[in-house]
């Protein structure tokens, strides 16, 4: 799978080892605000990347988006 990280990290950790990313705060994706990751972590403890790509909620969100496409 590729992804273009300039698209979706902030500048910063574009360039960052993978796992140096996935340890990084979700303040380290783009659009993702030091604010936003706050509240992450007060709502969800999700304090790194990899939290929020491991939350239940967005795994579940994810599978109803996919379900929803093979509806169509």
């Amino acid at each position: 799978m590729a992804i273009d990280l300039d698209k979706v990290l902030d500048k910063a950790w574009a360039d960052k080892p993978l796992a140096e990313v996935l340890a990084a705060p979700v303040a380290a994706l783009k659009g993702v605000t030091d604010k936003d990751g706050e509240l992450l972590q007060e709502a969800f403890g999700v304090k790194t990347v990899a939290d929020f790509g491991q939350l239940k909620y967005v795994r579940w969100a994810q599978a109803l988006v996919a379900l929803n496409q093979t509806t169509k």
